[in-house]
């Protein structure tokens, strides 16, 4: 029997998402929840809808979420659906701050459900290849991301006080700690925005981190370069003590070429269903996926102090401010019982 779903989110994002999940049959979209009613029956005609995820999973026996709201919807949208015993595959980031993000991973054990991020990028069978390529180079002392593109969304991305690190630069975090098999350590970042901007906050950054094992990942980045574009997935450098690894972000690197299957959000989407099936954890278990959202809010913290920033204070005061702001006495007491963030988040 298909895995019966309810998506909340009927944007843009949110038709990407019910075309991937139209094209599954592992799964069957039950409803769509928005906040406008229209925008849901538009997105999905003779679908139920609503305004509330819990009340239109009840009604429709659906048996899990998919999250595709806005950021700072995340973390209650999810908590609601965890609460209420659904598991939850939810867009990047997890939530809008580290915070909340720690919250989650907390109401994810108490309610015994599995949380999963889409880092669709995760899912590309040719980043997968140059991961291989970059484990026969020996000891990695290096990577680097370039991104180089000017869209204009309109909408709250144009919005956003750090649009380029806190929506997209997050792809690249997440790509880095899965090729280099390494996380985060300290970063030292910069942010600024050109004269010709059209996003009220900084559309450019340059960040290095150190990763554990000792080596560095930078990451130089604009959404506001006209011309000379580079992929979505930006193009990336990768050396080693045996050599070097490149990729243009969108053509298949050297090598036997991938398997055919999902990519991106299809690909996540498949994962999530299987996990539910098998039990098996996935890429993205809210747990793994944390310390890549550590590095958006520790780079944005780096700049605005201007000086480097250690992803351990930014997990400690996280943890800190989850336990203030957390409701639910479940959640808070599992968050106060973490002996550690960071070694909690690696169980």
């Amino acid at each position: 029997m298909p895995l019966r779903v309810v998506q909340a989110g009927a944007g843009a994002m949110g038709r990407a998402w019910l075309a991937a999940v139209a094209a599954d049959p592992a799964v069957e979209l039950a409803g769509v929840v928005d906040l406008d009613l229209d925008a849901a029956r538009a997105a999905a005609p003779g679908v139920p809808v609503g305004t509330d995820v819990v009340t239109v999973a009840e009604r429709t026996g659906a048996e899990a979420v998919i999250d595709v709201t806005v950021p700072a919807a995340h973390h209650p949208v999810t908590a609601a659906a965890l609460a209420a015993g659904l598991p939850v595959l939810g867009e990047k980031p997890a939530a809008d701050t580290v915070a909340r993000a720690l919250s989650l991973a907390a109401a994810s054990e108490v309610a015994g459900k599995l949380f999963m991020v889409s880092q669709s990028r995760r899912w590309n069978p040719r980043l997968a290849r140059l991961r291989e390529t970059a484990a026969g180079l020996g000891t990695l002392a290096f990577a680097a991301t370039d991104f180089f593109r000017a869209p204009r969304f309109g909408g709250f991305r144009e919005r956003m006080a750090q649009p380029l690190l806190v929506d997209m630069a997050i792809h690249a975090f997440d790509a880095a700690r899965y090729l280099l098999a390494a996380d985060p350590v300290e970063v030292s970042c910069r942010t600024w925005n050109p004269a010709w901007s059209w996003y009220d906050g900084d559309a450019c950054a340059a960040a290095t981190f150190e990763m554990t094992g000792g080596a560095r990942y930078v990451y130089h980045g604009s959404w506001c370069a006209p011309g000379a574009d580079t992929s979505w997935n930006g193009t990336w450098r990768i050396t080693g003590e045996h050599g070097t690894a490149s990729w243009d972000g969108d053509t298949d690197p050297p090598g036997p070429p991938p398997a055919p299957g999902p990519e991106g959000i299809a690909a996540a989407l498949d994962a999530f269903a299987r996990a539910l099936r098998t039990g098996v954890a996935p890429m993205g278990e809210i747990h793994e996926n944390v310390l890549s959202l550590a590095m958006v809010e520790a780079a944005v913290t780096s700049s605005d102090r201007g000086r480097p920033v250690l992803i351990d204070d930014v997990l400690r005061d996280a943890h800190r401010r989850a336990l203030t702001d957390e409701r639910d006495p479940a959640v808070r007491a599992t968050l106060a019982a973490w002996p550690d963030v960071r070694t909690h988040l690696r169980r």
